[in-house]
């Protein structure tokens, strides 16, 4: 069994080392499990979560707050 090459979603750059990879977050996939996200252990600490995906919760959060009287 050959080991799957990741790539850091921080930089872009493929994750040589196994050692050195770190599982950031999960995406979920529209017909399937989804993916593991991947970044290099320096970057952990700087991959985001994306800004459209924040911004829809958000909008979905306050639509619900708003609607329930709270």
């Amino acid at each position: 069994m050959t080991a799957s090459l990741h790539i850091c979603r921080y930089c872009d750059s493929p994750i040589t080392d196994p050692d050195d990879a770190v599982a950031v977050a999960h995406e979920l996939g529209m017909s399937g499990p989804g993916w593991t996200v991947w970044a290099h252990s320096e970057h952990a600490d700087l991959v985001v979560p994306d800004a459209d995906a924040v911004r829809i919760l958000a909008r979905v959060l306050i639509t619900r707050a708003l609607a329930s009287g709270d």
